[in-house]
């Protein structure tokens, strides 16, 4: 084996951590017979010669010897080899529809090439998928689909393998590459579409039965009978009632998962609205759950011994994840049925209502988690889905109720049906109010913050008691502005905290939460704690603490009156000038002193400072008016976001609509994310002509059920909350509830 490794110039090349000449190393790690060897080895492969889906020369230089490896009877985990062959192997240029610019040309050759070696050889991945070691077969069905220049062949082998193949989890990837050769090869659709439907009427086991679904879905939605919900409820109900169901034993994984390896965009929320850091700190939500043994127990102290290695962090929290699931990858076959389901989301909510009424506490697992992914992607109607979530809340298995908690605290005012369950689940674990985290600051727990965001009085003990905290959890300022009035008893606690907090360089983490409190509460009576922050800023992250500061000034309005000799200060100061101009008007409406101050800023050569300085302007409505030119000026701005904020101000200043609407309509189909800021705009400005443009556009919004703001790969925390406030806003605008401007035909 390895004939030749030697005489490869690995020390010319590189991969992604510098020189290859460590690549023969990893190589013959992958043949090794030490468990904790080999996992270190593919750790290193997938780290640094093939670095997220990269492939450089020494990866190609690789693809031999991979080939030799995953032939060898000798070598154990051949099936991880095969897997990361096919991921090398896999990459389609024909799917970018983007063009590659100059930079990516070597790139784009290397993938062009890779996938030629690895498909000149993948026909030995007809041998192996017959072979004795289960994790061989498990990932020869997919190589193939993907891989081998014959998918006709390909698709024959399948079918001819799944009636003598004796393990449930090959069959169900032998069903899975069927669906991806119907992706890969649109002719053969119908063909696959034909055989799968047959697995569906005769097969006798649930969960083939239920895969076929699931790649139906996936490759000829139109092919599923129309009975799907009822048809798909029943297997489910086989699977848990069937000999063996919930008895995994969960010390036992004889082979890796199959896709343990494929590349994949991570589900993951960020947070647009409560950042907890601006340096971009990472989330503590995404903290990683306790290690499980990712070996065999025979092999548990060289495991202890080795460092801990992605591919083994991975495998244990599979482990971890399906340990007691009498079938794991129940969940993943649900999963893709779903994605294919895409906008029929009468019959997902149907299956997930089902399923959140199963006795089996992993189905209910699955459909909460699954029931999070729905509502924050599409539109529907979801009050009894809800409300079963909610009913979540008080099993005793914490993984569910704290599953069912993370889902509501995103749903915002769609999580009404719930408010009771969450209010009794929040009195019946105060431990569970704040969370602490190895790194970075505690944060409220994900109950607290959704019976918040419902604006219920029932969190405010939960609330006083983290401002009781040594260090204030970095989210409860935007709890408390979310219950607004209701949270006014917590007022003294914030001015007292804030009047507490030293000016050294940790004043922004402790005292940003407190005021964004103050800010939600217009507590004016705390002016003179904000101010000795605006005048003590320390140099470190200074201007972000000034600029919350006075927002807080201005959120008070008149009350904060003692702040305006500061206020008028700091209008020259350089980075907060447009903030305090911005608070002055709103705490003494001098248009003299803050208007000069805003036009300056609109010629300003930073786009930044130029879209603040508009939206203040707005804000000052016709006592700018002299501005208006300015503005209009800006309507043909290259930047979008700056287009839009002038035309709103525009609107604002001139009480005109028509000069601004196109501009606004325009930006509607160029980015969906400003979709909520003209919105507004129509809203206040309405009533919308019916027979506009512009009602068609919110007509049309209303119509789609896709969120507007919908990613494929990840997720906003408040990205449910900002489309059911785009829904209102369009309505109220049709409806015409907001204020009417004069002149208006938008």
């Amino acid at each position: 084996m390895f004939s030749g490794i030697d005489e490869v110039d690995w020390a010319s090349m590189e991969h992604a951590y510098g020189p290859a000449d460590d690549v023969p190393t990893l190589l013959r790690g992958l043949a090794s017979a030490d468990p904790a060897e080999r996992e270190s080895a593919l750790d290193g492969m997938y780290g640094a010669v093939h670095h997220q889906g990269d492939v450089y020369a020494c990866t190609l230089a690789c693809i031999p010897f991979l080939f030799e490896l995953a032939v060898d009877p000798g070598v154990q985990d051949r099936g991880s080899v095969v897997e990361l062959l096919t991921s090398i192997g896999g990459f389609d240029l024909d799917e970018d529809d983007e063009e590659i610019d100059e930079d990516e040309i070597e790139g784009a050759a290397n993938y062009a090439m890779a996938a030629a070696a690895v498909t000149a050889g993948a026909g030995v991945f007809f041998e192996l998928i017959a072979d004795e070691d289960p994790g061989v077969r498990l990932a020869a069905p997919l190589a193939l689909a993907t891989l081998h220049r014959h998918p006709v062949r390909v698709l024959a082998l399948l079918r001819e393998r799944l009636p003598v193949e004796p393990d449930e989890e090959v069959r169900l990837a032998l069903v899975e590459a069927a669906g991806r050769i119907a992706l890969r090869h649109r002719p053969l659709a119908g063909q696959v579409a034909q055989w799968l439907t047959l697995l569906v009427g005769r097969e006798r086991s649930p969960g083939l039965r239920l895969a076929a679904l699931a790649q139906l879905a996936r490759c000829s939605p139109d092919a599923l009978p129309r009975d799907v919900v009822p048809v798909v409820s029943g297997l489910l109900r086989e699977l848990r009632t069937r000999p063996g169901a919930g008895a995994t034993d969960p010390e036992h994984e004889p082979y890796p998962r199959q896709g343990l390896y494929e590349p994949y965009e991570p589900q993951h929320a960020y947070e647009p609205h409560e950042p907890l850091d601006p340096d971009g700190e990472p989330d503590p939500d995404a903290e990683a759950e306790p290690e499980a043994d990712p070996v065999g127990t025979a092999d548990a102290s060289r495991a202890e011994q080795a460092a801990p290695t992605l591919v083994g962090q991975l495998r244990a929290l599979s482990a971890q994840e399906n340990a007691g699931r009498g079938a794991p990858w129940a969940a993943d076959l649900l999963r893709t049925l779903h994605v294919g389901l895409d906008d029929r989301v009468g019959d997902r909510t149907a299956l997930l209502v089902d399923q959140l009424r199963s006795p089996d506490r992993w189905q209910r697992i699955d459909a909460v988690r699954m029931s999070g992914g729905l509502i924050r992607a599409w539109r529907g109607s979801y009050e009894e889905l809800v409300g079963l979530v909610g009913d979540q809340l008080s099993d005793p298995d914490p993984r569910l109720a704290e599953a069912a908690s993370h889902v509501l605290e995103e749903l915002f005012s769609l999580a009404a049906p719930t408010a009771d369950a969450l209010a009794a689940r929040l009195a019946a674990d105060p431990g569970g109010w704040v969370k602490e985290w190895a790194s970075g600051p505690p944060g409220l727990g994900s109950t607290v913050k959704a019976l918040a965001r419902l604006g219920d009085a029932r969190a405010l003990p939960a609330l006083a008691a983290a401002l009781e905290l040594p260090e204030v959890p970095h989210d409860v300022g935007f709890a408390v502005a979310h219950l607004g009035e209701a949270a006014r008893p917590l007022a003294g606690a914030l001015q007292r905290r804030l009047a507490g907090v030293p000016l050294d360089e940790g004043a922004y983490d402790r005292a940003s939460p407190l005021l964004a409190g103050l800010t939600g509460l217009r507590a004016g009576e705390a002016t003179p704690e904000v101010l000795r922050v605006l005048r003590g800023a320390p140099a470190y992250r200074g201007e972000w603490l000034r600029t919350a500061a006075l927002r807080a000034l201005g959120s008070f309005g008149p009350a904060a009156r003692e702040a305006v000799p500061e206020l008028r200060a700091m209008l020259r100061r350089p980075g907060t000038a447009t903030e305090a101009a911005e608070a002055l008007w709103a705490v003494a409406g001098d248009r003299d002193a803050v208007l000069p101050v805003l036009v300056e800023g609109l010629g300003s050569d930073q786009v930044h400072d130029r879209r603040a300085a508009a939206a203040a302007l707005g804000a000052l409505g016709p006592q700018a008016a002299a501005v208006a030119p300015r503005l209009r000026g800006l309507l043909g701005h290259d930047e979008l976001w700056l287009r839009v904020d002038a035309a709103i101000a525009l609107r604002k200043v001139s009480g005109r609509t028509e000069e601004s609407t196109g501009v606004l309509l325009d930006a509607w189909e160029k980015n969906r994310h400003v979709r909520v800021r003209v919105a507004e705009c129509l809203a206040r400005t309405g009533p919308v002509d019916p027979a506009s443009t512009t009602a068609q556009v919110l007509r049309a919004e209303l119509s789609s059920v896709r969120r507007h703001n919908a990613l494929d790969g990840g997720y906003g925390s408040h990205d449910t909350y900002e489309d059911e406030k785009l829904l209102a806003l369009c309505r109220q605008a049709l409806r015409g509830t907001g204020k009417t401007g004069r002149g208006n035909t938008a």
